[in-house]
């Protein structure tokens, strides 16, 4: 039997689906202070989808992140609680058990931490605080066994609650996909001409591989960094010390950094710089994975690019949608225009549908 054949294989424990670690991705990363069990992974997965944990009990981690849309909403920017509109586009949880950061500003290292904001964001949850979450867990029929099965606790702390969803979440990984049979599988024909094209270009005149990495034995098709790619620019053209100097008065007088940046579009173009308030993060967002990517669309932090071909047009004008417009300052060295083909822009997609795996391929048919 091939590995690939292997990497598909579902064990059924506890009614719970736990995938055997698919071809083309290494181990999940799993915390010490955290490991994973099935009841825990059971807890979270509950959790994850419990519409309780927002202020009109409409809103839950599955609104922005539903698994019939690739674990995104498909939308250029989530709604939250009652329709309000944030300003970031919600990432795929596929694989986001591998991100050494969370969010597109990378704000907090490890999905626990991620787990905790959006439920008392004014634009997602829309709470004032954790504690109705805890009191909704308090008086369900269920909760209080779980966690007593999983924490040993008669007294739930928000802390448990994120680990469990976390451990949930470090369940939804997907790899198999054709490019991984074709480059680790040894099945030369897993992928097309156009798309084995598309590869070579990838790794040479595309220059994509330079931030969405691909490894010898494994591709998480991100390095994990943030760079300013010209998304955004024309937002805060010539604004972007005024608008950071704005935001650091906000900040130091004890703003939450996910608020402003979700509340205020201006100052959610300032990246990574929110964070570290380091000048040369201005702009700069974390590189995202591209492993089913045909699945997950929009584009970007904002969602402005709606298609993969959007998204080879605008890094082939050096960061530009078109080739007119100005480039900003505080861009990434690295990018600018390829001069593609028509031809190769077309197999440079190909090559992307490539990266999907087979239970999200018939997302693709949409």
């Amino acid at each position: 039997m091939t590995r690939s054949y292997f990497s598909a294989i579902v064990l059924m424990v506890f009614n719970l689906q736990v995938v055997a670690q698919p071809l083309g991705l290494p181990p999940v990363p799993i915390p010490a202070d955290n490991p994973q069990t099935p009841e825990k992974i059971k807890l979270g997965d509950k959790l994850y989808h419990d519409k309780r944990f927002s202020a009109d009990g409409k809103v839950s981690c599955a609104t922005c992140h539903a698994k019939e849309k690739g674990f995104t909403d498909n939308l250029s920017v989530s709604k939250g609680f009652m329709g309000k509109q944030g300003t970031r586009n919600a990432p795929t949880v596929i694989n986001a058990a591998y991100m050494k950061t969370q969010f597109w500003d990378g704000r907090e290292p490890d999905l626990e931490g991620q787990s905790k904001q959006p439920p008392v964001n004014p634009v997602e949850g829309g709470l004032a605080s954790h504690q109705p979450i805890l009191d909704v867990i308090k008086k369900d029929g269920d909760y209080p066994k779980m966690f007593k099965q999983v924490f040993g606790v008669d007294e739930v702390s928000m802390e448990q609650v994120s680990k469990a969803i976390a451990s949930f979440e470090r369940t939804i990984i997907a790899g198999n996909s054709p490019f991984d049979q074709y480059q680790y599988g040894g099945d030369p024909t897993a992928l097309d001409a156009s798309q084995k094209r598309g590869l070579i270009l990838f790794r040479s005149k595309g220059r994509c591989v330079s931030c969405h990495v691909i490894e010898q034995t494994q591709a998480l098709f991100t390095d994990n960094r943030f760079h300013n790619i010209g998304i955004g620019f024309k937002k805060l053209k010539d604004n972007e010390a005024k608008t950071a100097s704005a935001f650091l008065k906000e900040k130091h007088r004890g703003a939450e950094v996910d608020v402003t940046v979700l509340t205020q579009e201006n100052m959610s173009e300032l990246g990574r710089f929110a964070v570290t308030e380091d000048p040369t993060h201005v702009g700069a967002f974390k590189t995202s994975t591209l492993r089913n990517i045909a699945v997950t669309q929009p584009y970007m932090h904002d969602g402005s690019l709606k298609t993969l071909e959007d998204v080879v047009d605008f890094y082939n004008n050096g960061g530009r949608v078109k080739d007119t417009d100005p480039v900003s300052g505080f861009q990434s060295g690295g990018i600018r225009p390829l001069g593609l083909t028509k031809e190769e822009k077309k197999d440079l997609v190909n090559f992307l549908k490539a990266l999907t795996s087979p239970e999200f391929s018939h997302l693709a048919k949409r």
